[in-house]
């Protein structure tokens, strides 16, 4: 079981903030916040003074890496034998769709979904469009 709950162990690399950016000290605010047992809705409230658009991406950056954190404990158990859909539970059945190989909703074993959705979100991630790096670039988010 040990090996299972490994908090080192992510399906992916983990996504990282530059030292020295404001969102690297907007990631660190962030995680100090939730890890000193403040309340949790004053630790996501925008610091004052700070770009909401900037606030808003530390946190899904931040969200990624859990999740890619949470699927990493599980991915070697998830194959496409054992999980041949990807499903919440019996009642719902996920399917993928992008508009290019997948025009139509397609049924997909669990870890070949997780994979395009992961691809996915690390394409809207990496987009400066959406998530600028630099300071003073135009935004779509939140707009």
């Amino acid at each position: 079981l040990k090996q299972v709950f490994n908090k080192d162990k992510t399906f992916r690399p983990k996504r990282k903030f530059e030292p020295g950016t404001q969102r690297f000290e907007l990631h660190k605010r962030a995680q100090a916040s939730l890890n000193s047992g403040v309340d949790l809705k004053a630790a996501v409230q925008l610091p004052n003074g700070e770009d909401l658009n900037d606030w808003v991406a530390v946190h899904v950056v931040d969200f990624f890496n859990r999740i890619n954190l949470i699927y990493g404990t599980i991915c070697e158990f998830c194959t496409e034998k054992t999980c041949p859909v990807m499903s919440g539970g019996p009642k719902y059945e996920y399917r993928w769709q992008d508009d290019m190989k997948y025009k139509k909703p397609t049924a997909l074993p669990a870890p070949q979904y997780m994979n395009l959705l992961m691809d996915w979100i690390e394409l809207q991630i990496n987009n400066e469009s959406i998530f600028p790096t630099n300071v003073g670039k135009s935004r779509e988010v939140l707009k």
